[in-house]
């Protein structure tokens, strides 16, 4: 359908609502699936017309489309039951139960009996969670507060509930106008035509009656008929009409100092007065749900409702890139299992908060600012008042690198600030902070620069930009994204807001307006709209878009106090903490929409100096340094919820900092210290990465560590999502560091004399025995056929495995007791997984054998689609019910390999049986463009968005780097093969990039190596020996510390990743306990995402087996250290540590 008609369908629904035609207006509604009448909605359910609810539902969403639209109908159905039970109807609640909610029992088996025993009661308020429920009248209005918030989130509901900003009789007018053209075109036009029909072309003429002729012959339709919703539109459809341009972000409405005035759409009193504001400067509201409890993975925001609905093929950022994926929805009465908890309802408590002191860290300056490592969430880095920046590992307890404030390069910095140095080369830190995959640290300085370092893993942190960026002091930075770009974002004394590459540090933007010094920056973005809070120290808070349009927002913060602003974790939610010059401290909740503050928090005390520092943490709490404590609160409350002293020994206002779990809390201590304060879940993780027994009895008094010598630097990688970041001075950015818990490697405080020692006694780790791991074969009752390919999905909570018949196997883990955080483990078993209709996910195998195919399959970054092909056609699955979505690109040739763009989910690289590789746009479906350099097929396929590059491997051995902006060519290189070595004909290639995205793992059967991407220079290799076997598969660990290493042989080989040593063999004896076959052995591994130490394993025979070390190891062995020889094998026959003996 065509915008216009569209539109056109709106001004039909404003006539008929104009002309009282009530019944016809929602008809009309429900069928176009234009515009959700949210009135109309509320009435119905507040009296009770549940089959008209679900028949007006209908028109926008079913049941099984997203998991909000299966909360909606379910509270629906939910309450009708209660209803028929309440007014002692068995009969009717009993065919309620059979026929309404039977179909909620595939997702939530327990939930469904527990609502089934409801009928043996005889008041169902007996039961302890419907205790409260009160009349029908009270329930429904509780209920239809949680409805609203389900329908306001639910991507099918975009853009729908709002109707188009029109005058009155907008139909009436337009048919006017024409009538009026139609007279000026009369040869003779009379001064009063009598009009007297629209059925045909006006005319003054003599011949027609009425004023009127015949219409033309020719006639031109400008708008089409209205189709109704139709199936999934084939490939190469357009869709009924394009996507609009994206608008200006709407969340900055409210925030207009004068927002235009908005004409209401209709004269008449009827349920049609939705407008929205039209205002260039204006940012659309998003629909952004919550991303906090993962208890269920795949009902996903989007499904194939959407698709069939609005737009062409092709997958939209909700589809593919969900940066909301929806895990945290509201819960009423018997809250459902499947969708979890909301702001308002939420399962976690003050006992989840982190305040038991665990240890103390002394540096040898006063803390400024802190940030955990988005990804190893026991790195924390530490800035002082000195200029002194530290990293610390909380597993081992030692101080990892060090570095002290000095200008790199004094020649090339301004005249003012080599004036300043020259008098005082000293600076004090206001910023440390990671990048949101923690490749990089930013250092934001008292003097005029920031330093930016690239962080390689291990002890490797190296010199990356200096940037003269603020007369004065600098007093904020901040990682964002606009362009798909990753930017640094500052602000300082100079009043300036600026935005430098961080790539070369060339500057983008520079945004001029506020009146005092600008004290933080708050980088943000919501649907695809990135943009910018800045708050000064006159209190004035203003927004910008990255253009040169001026500032969108100017407004006071409350008390006009210097202000951080920070978003909940899921970006749904926006918070302010700041102190004014009368020492007066606010912490408020904003409504964006509105620009006002929604919620102000109580029991911030009056300070002498100083500005209080918060953070926020599981979308659930927030936390404030004030008055030698730290405060919690509860987000939807506005009274302190608890504190926590820390032991004693704080100063007034501590700087404060949760890790990105939330299970750990970084609070600066007197005495230059920092005291880390952790719950169970935190005090576990240490225990887990510590390499001796932890002892419990010692969280209370804190072990003070003492710090070690000088060291370098740690790793990378995380997803973007907002977040807050610590401040003491001038404070700070909200680029969310989401990444997820990883162990560090675990390295013991130790004197000279025992690192020789340990040099001399290092052996090889060897696990040969079932009780020296921890293995799990997951169940199965499907038939069995080898594991072609196997991954973990992002979330962690499931693995996915593709078998060589073209079927897909998922297993996915609940959170219990035994599994408290319901992802991937080997001491509790999964469920494989399948919907309630039992179908499987089957690829398109065409004519050919899938035993001689080539399978591979991608992910999407939500975890809601699996692309994937099995020699046949490319399908698209609907991972919540397994639905094939559609099918495109049939053979020949046939896809080998398939790879989603990292910045443009629309983008897919596909590489095909006959060595091309083909650049897919989804969204109009069609080949963007061919590369073609490989001689054989395509094997493997790996996205840089730090080198813009695509790296692709063959069955050839040859690796090709490819710019993703212009898709051309940029070098090649074929593996060293060792001499003498028969390779197989089409011996797979595969690539990885390491967490910095600079450095690619090549994985061959003959040997694994490690390449600079760029230029392709071989940087270290390691050979397997002839004699041993080839490797069938190798992995990276999620935090590119280890990397895993499958041999035909069936053992497995752990290799630290920065020098290729093994240091741990596990034999298959250890992972099969029962009866190994010496036929079946690893065809492809797996690692999880945020468990560097966990993997799983494909086998011939069809098994899955996840592996662990054991609880009291923790990893996998010791590194050899470099007195050993540490370093690259680059011969076959090498006869050293590394090579494994088998």
């Amino acid at each position: 359908m065509s915008s216009l008609s569209r539109e056109l369908v709106f001004l039909i629904l404003q006539f008929l609502d104009e002309e009282k035609f009530k019944d016809s207006v929602h008809r009309l509604e429900q069928e176009s699936g234009f515009f959700f009448n949210m009135r109309y909605f509320e009435e119905m359910v507040t009296n009770g017309d549940w089959d008209e609810v679900e028949k007006y539902l209908s028109g926008f969403t079913k049941v099984d489309d997203n998991r909000y639209s299966m909360k909606i109908f379910f509270e629906i159905r939910k309450q009708k039951y209660l209803e028929a039970l309440d007014g002692k109807d068995r009969a009717k609640a009993v065919d309620i139960l059979v026929k309404d909610l039977k179909v909620f029992s595939a997702f939530n088996e327990d939930l469904f009996k527990e609502i089934t025993q409801l009928l043996t009661l005889d008041n169902f308020r007996e039961n302890e969670q419907l205790s409260k429920y009160g009349d029908t009248k009270s329930a429904r209005s509780i209920m239809l507060v949680e409805l609203k918030k389900l329908i306001e989130a639910n991507p099918l509901f975009r853009d729908k509930l709002t109707f188009p900003n029109l005058k009155n009789s907008r139909l009436r007018t337009l048919i006017n106008q024409s009538l009026n053209w139609q007279h000026q075109l009369c040869k003779n036009p009379k001064p009063n035509p009598d009009i007297k029909t629209l059925f045909v072309d006006h005319s003054c003429g003599q011949s027609q009656p009425n004023g009127a002729r015949a219409p033309s012959p020719v006639t031109n339709q400008l708008m089409g008929a209205v189709p109704k919703p139709g199936g999934f539109p084939p490939l190469g459809a357009h869709g009924p009409f394009q996507p609009a341009p994206a608008p200006l972000p709407a969340s900055l409405a409210g925030w207009m100092a004068n927002p235009s005035p908005v004409p209401h759409p209709s004269a008449s009193a009827g349920p049609m007065g939705f407008a929205t504001p039209n205002n260039t400067a204006i940012i659309k509201r998003p629909r952004t749900p919550p991303t906090n409890n993962a208890a269920m993975d795949y009902q996903t925001a989007d499904s194939e409702h959407v698709l069939k609905r609005s737009r062409p093929f092709g997958m939209s950022d909700e589809v593919l890139h969900n940066n909301s994926s929806v895990n945290n929805l509201p819960v009423n009465i018997l809250p459902v299992g499947y969708p979890a908890q909301t702001h308002g309802q939420s399962s976690y408590s003050s006992n989840d908060l982190p305040k038991d002191v665990v240890m103390t860290l002394n540096q040898a300056s006063s803390v400024k600012s802190m940030d955990f490592h988005p990804v190893q969430q026991i790195l924390l880095l530490v800035g002082t008042n000195t200029g002194e920046i530290i990293l610390w590992d909380l597993g081992s307890r030692e101080r990892l690198a060090h570095r002290i404030f000095k200008v790199w390069d004094l020649g090339k910095c301004s005249v003012p600030l080599q004036g300043s140095l020259s008098t005082d080369y000293t600076a004090s830190i206001n910023r440390v902070i990671w990048s949101p995959d923690g490749t990089l640290f930013g250092v934001a300085y008292s003097k005029h620069i920031v330093h930016i370092y690239t962080y390689h893993g291990g002890e490797d942190v190296r010199n990356h930009l200096e940037i003269d960026a603020h007369a004065g002091s600098v007093n904020d930075l901040a990682f964002s994204y606009p362009n798909k770009q990753l930017s640094v974002v500052t602000c300082g004394e100079d009043r300036f807001i600026k935005v430098w590459d961080a790539v070369t540090g060339a500057k983008q933007y520079i945004f001029e307006g506020h009146d005092a010094p600008v004290y933080s920056v708050c980088p943000h973005h919501k649907e695809n709209i990135q943009f910018i809070f800045s708050t000064a120290t006159d209190g004035k808070i203003k927004a910008w878009l990255y253009d040169n349009l001026g500032s969108r927002v100017d407004y006071d913060a409350p008390g006009h106090s210097s202000t951080t602003m920070a978003y909940s974790a899921d970006g749904t939610r926006l918070f302010s903490c700041g102190t004014n010059k009368e020492g007066d401290s606010y912490l408020v909740e904003w409504n964006e929409s509105e620009g006002a503050v929604k919620r102000t928090y109580h029991g911030l005390g009056k300070r002498s100096a100083g500005v209080v520092q918060f953070d926020t943490t599981k979308n659930r709490f927030l936390a404030a340094g004030d008055e030698y404590t730290v405060k919690f609160w509860d987000v939807d409350g506005v009274n302190l919820l608890t504190t926590a002293d820390a032991d004693g020994g704080l100063p007034a206002s501590p700087c404060i900092r949760f890790n990105k779990e939330g299970i750990l809390l970084a609070v600066s201590a007197n005495d230059n210290g920092v005291k880390i304060l952790a719950n169970a879940d935190g005090i576990r993780l240490l225990r887990t990465v510590e390499s001796r027994p932890f002892d419990a009895s010692k969280v209370g008094p804190a072990a003070v560590v003492k710090a070690p010598a000088m060291g370098a630097f740690g790793t990378p990688n995380a997803s973007i999502g907002p977040s807050i970041m610590d401040r003491a001075a001038p404070v700070a950015s909200i680029v969310a560091l989401n990444g997820d818990n990883r162990s560090l490697v675990d390295v013991k405080p130790r004197i000279t004399e025992e690192s020789a020692d340990k040099s001399r006694i290092w052996k090889l780790t060897e696990i040969n025995e079932p009780s020296q791991c921890r293995s799990l074969r997951l169940p199965d009752n499907l038939a069995p056929t080898k594991v072609s390919r196997l991954m973990y999905t992002n979330s962690a909570f499931a693995i996915l495995a593709l078998s060589a018949n073209a079927v897909h196997k998922l297993w996915k883990w609940q959170r219990n007791d035994r599994n408290i955080t319901g992802k991937a483990t080997a001491t509790v078993a999964p469920q494989l997984w399948q919907p309630s209709s039992g179908i499987l996910m089957t690829n398109d195998i065409s004519d050919t054998n899938p035993e001689d195919a080539v399978p591979c399959f991608a992910l999407s970054k939500n975890d809601s689609y699996v692309m994937s092909a099995s020699g046949g056609k490319i399908s698209l699955f609907n991972m919540m019910t397994f639905k094939t979505m559609t099918t495109f690109m049939p053979p020949p040739p046939a896809a080998t390999f398939l790879a989603f763009h990292p910045q443009d989910n629309n983008i897919i690289a596909i590489g095909m049986e006959d060595s091309s590789i083909q650049i897919y746009n989804v969204r109009v479906d069609e080949v963007k463009t061919k590369l073609k350099g490989h001689q054989k097929r395509i094997t493997g396929l790996a996205f840089s968005a730090v080198l813009n590059v695509l790296v692709s491997s063959g069955a050839d051995s040859q690796l090709c780097v490819w710019s993703t902006d212009g898709w051309d060519k940029q070098t090649s290189k074929y593996l060293q093969i060792p001499s003498g070595r028969t390779l197989s004909p089409l011996a797979d290639t595969r690539v990885q990039f390491h967490q910095d995205q600079i450095h690619v793992l090549a994985v061959h059967e003959t040997q694994i190596a490690i390449y600079e991407a760029s230029k392709l220079e071989c940087l270290k290799q390691w050979v397997t020996r002839e004699a041993n076997g080839p490797i069938t598969h190798a992995a990276y660990s999620c935090d590119s510390q280890s990397i895993y290493v499958s041999f035909e042989d069936a053992s497995v080989g752990v290799f630290t990743a920065s020098t290729l040593r093994l240091r741990c063999r596990i034999s298959q004896a250890a992972y099969i306990p029962n009866n190994p076959s010496m036929g079946v052995y690893p065809l492809v591994i797996a690692t999880h995402p945020t468990e560097p130490n966990q993997f799983a394993l494909g086998l011939t025979d069809g098994g899955v087996y996840v592996i662990e070390p054991l609880e009291t190891e923790g990893r996998w062995g010791t590194s050899p250290p470099l007195e050993n020889g540490a370093g690259p094998s680059a011969a076959s026959g090498a006869a050293n540590p590394d090579q494994p003996q088998r």
